[in-house]
């Protein structure tokens, strides 16, 4: 069961163009002030992207892959810590699928190939939420949320 794979699916719907929900994804301008990450690459099939911390450091945290890029409706890439790069096991598949809806966007994230019960997939369970919320906070409003955010004592 060590090998298990497993996915993750996320549906939100943002009052929005896909043009726009495409480029929050895409351009590192944008994804820095909802995810505090910038991803990063020419988004042309078969190149490298990284995600990359949004601060002094500018640490590589993920790095894949573009498998595919059709503007602005799907955006597949390959997902791995960047620690962990040279070990094709660790590296999963992330799909953005993006759909128009009258004025509205539905945006289907879905993360597959992740080996269950791993760091990776105990992470993105948790942080794909937050972030996704955070983009749908910004564009609807022009703020994203606070991803570090802690429950309030009762």
């Amino acid at each position: 069961m060590a090998n298990e794979k497993t996915s993750f699916v996320y549906v939100t719907y943002i009052l929005s163009t896909p043009e726009k929900v495409f480029e929050a994804i895409v351009r590192p301008e944008i994804a820095r002030r909802y995810w505090g990450h910038e991803n990063v690459s020419d988004w042309q099939p078969g190149s490298t992207w990284q995600h990359v911390r949004a601060n002094d450091e500018r640490t590589i945290e993920l790095i894949g892959n573009v498998i595919e890029s059709t503007p602005p409706t799907r955006l597949v890439i390959s997902w791995a810590n960047a620690s962990q790069a040279a070990d094709p096991a660790s590296h999963s598949r992330v799909t953005f699928a993006i759909e128009e809806y009258d004025e509205m966007v539905k945006l289907t994230v879905t993360h597959d190939e992740l080996t269950a019960e791993s760091g990776m997939d105990r992470g993105i369970r948790k942080g794909w939420p937050a972030v996704l919320s955070s983009l749908k906070s910004f564009l609807e409003t022009g703020r994203g949320i606070d991803l570090w955010a802690k429950p309030k004592a009762a």
